[in-house]
């Protein structure tokens, strides 16, 4: 039986729920950057920010997952869209992820989508966003990259300009790639966020294919190849799934990310007419739970178990991560989750995953 007693003292949960009370009266977007920001400060202390990382730090040999010619020292990272400009990896690193995937970043910086453009949902333990790739641009996140103390696996989601065609959008994604390239440690070529005009036109087999191609080109060209995996839309029906199946085997990525937010508004607990003022929008949290797995479940069996599948969607617990993966992941990323569980949801999730050993 595993002695837990000693690995990584844990913040109390009811804490950081009096503290949640308070933060969901400031509108979400303002208090995120107020909070990191505040958090930073704490880590620009020495004697703080070694009190952060032994507070959320969980570390054991089983929780060590090698991919990738990669050794991450746990299975539980931050998923996209929570760090787009690469600002709080620093931070991000003494709160116990075992990764962090920042982005999505696109080639020059764009504005994104008129706010307000995320909500949250607390009845459904979710958030709507329509962010629209809102980032300084990929060169501006590869300084701070290559200026960041902590050497925590960093992946690297890309994405285009929403000004960009479609027709012209691989010229997007290899800008981005060439900008990261000596910066991350894996790439996510994102095609399915559903906030930008178009962009999941890409998840089509041709031009899904064609861009990996490409990139597959571009990553042997630059000399040291770096993982790519594809996020996928959990909204993709069977046959679809089917020819992704087909199209990592045949491009020779290294895996895919499962799954990006949904458009599907069926069985929330929010008052419809409150769903219907937020309007459109990509949907995450625990709505998002099921879908997710089964998607991740899907790939898993029809592609023989031989694609690696990084799940994200609807994980809070421990239970929630060993959901995803029982279904055949062999990482997980939170996001909503680390919104309404707090900064100790890395810990506990590696605590629950060790006390199932």
């Amino acid at each position: 039986m595993l002695n837990l007693k000693n690995i990584g003292p844990i913040f109390a949960p009811g804490m950081y729920n009096i503290l949640k009370k308070f933060l969901f009266f400031i509108a979400p977007e303002p208090v995120h950057h107020f909070v990191m920001k505040c958090l930073s400060i704490v880590y620009a202390i020495p004697l703080s920010r070694s009190i952060l990382r032994r507070s959320f730090s969980v570390v054991h040999p089983s929780l060590q997952r090698n991919l990738w010619g990669l050794n991450f020292p746990n299975p539980v990272g931050l998923a996209a869209g929570f760090d787009k400009d690469a600002k709080y990896t620093d931070v991000l690193s003494c709160l116990g992820f075992g990764f962090v995937e920042i982005g999505t970043v696109t080639p020059r910086p764009q504005p994104g989508n008129p706010k307000p453009r995320l909500f949250r949902l607390p009845a459904d333990k979710a958030l709507i966003n329509r962010m629209g790739f809102n980032n300084e641009g990929a060169a501006a996140a590869a300084v701070r990259l290559k200026q960041r103390r902590e050497k925590i696996i960093i992946g690297g989601n890309i994405g285009k300009n929403k000004v960009t065609e479609n027709e012209h959008a691989g010229d997007d994604y290899e800008a981005c790639f060439r900008a990261l390239y000596r910066v991350v440690d894996y790439f996510v070529v994102n095609v399915s966020s559903p906030n930008t005009p178009g962009l999941r036109a890409l998840q089509d087999k041709e031009p899904l294919m064609q861009l990996l191609n490409r990139l597959q080109v571009l990553n042997t060209d630059l000399g040291a190849p770096k993982p790519i995996l594809l996020k996928i839309a959990p909204d993709l029906t069977e046959s679809q799934l089917d020819d992704i199946i087909d199209i990592v085997k045949q491009t020779g990525i290294q895996g895919i990310v499962a799954t990006n937010t949904t458009i599907d508004r069926s069985g929330l607990n929010t008052d419809t007419t409150r769903v219907d003022e937020i309007g459109a929008g990509g949907l995450s949290g625990l709505p998002l739970r099921e879908k997710a797995t089964q998607v991740i479940r899907y790939i898993h069996k029809h592609s023989g178990g031989t694609i690696p599948i990084i799940a994200v969607g609807g994980i809070f617990t421990a239970a929630d991560a060993k959901e995803k993966l029982d279904a055949g992941a062999v990482l997980v990323q939170v996001y909503t989750g680390f919104i309404y569980e707090g900064p100790a949801i890395a810990a506990n999730i590696c605590k629950g995953i060790l006390a199932g050993n």
